[in-house]
């Protein structure tokens, strides 16, 4: 359940995803002092975090779950789908591809 984002420069990629959710184009989206990022509509919010990872040619995000919460499909599918479309409407030129891993997966910490 990690999303694998194909990027000529990923760390370039992972300041511009920063920048957007600083400047509030989105709304969606949050990130923490760790660089985590989280959903923010009360439904989602600080239910999951994805982590992100700088891998060659590639920025890899893991998904935390909470202690207190199981992980689950809806919550997993969520997460990565909103992502997705956050990247695909905000983020275009800066990555060739994204996609999901179905099951547990580096990085995924849960």
């Amino acid at each position: 359940m990690a999303l694998l984002i194909k990027s000529e420069n990923p760390e370039g990629l992972l300041n511009e995803i920063k920048r957007v959710i600083d400047e509030n184009e989105n709304g969606l989206w949050s990130y923490d002092s760790s660089g985590d990022f989280s959903l923010t509509p009360e439904k989602w919010i600080n239910r999951a975090w994805l982590r992100p990872e700088i891998g060659e040619g590639e920025l890899l995000l893991g998904i935390l779950g909470t202690k207190d919460v199981g992980m689950t499909s809806s919550l997993y599918s969520a997460y990565h789908a909103y992502f997705i479309e956050f990247l695909l409407t905000y983020l275009d030129k800066y990555f060739t591809s994204a996609s999901a891993t179905a099951k547990k997966s580096h990085p995924d910490y849960w």
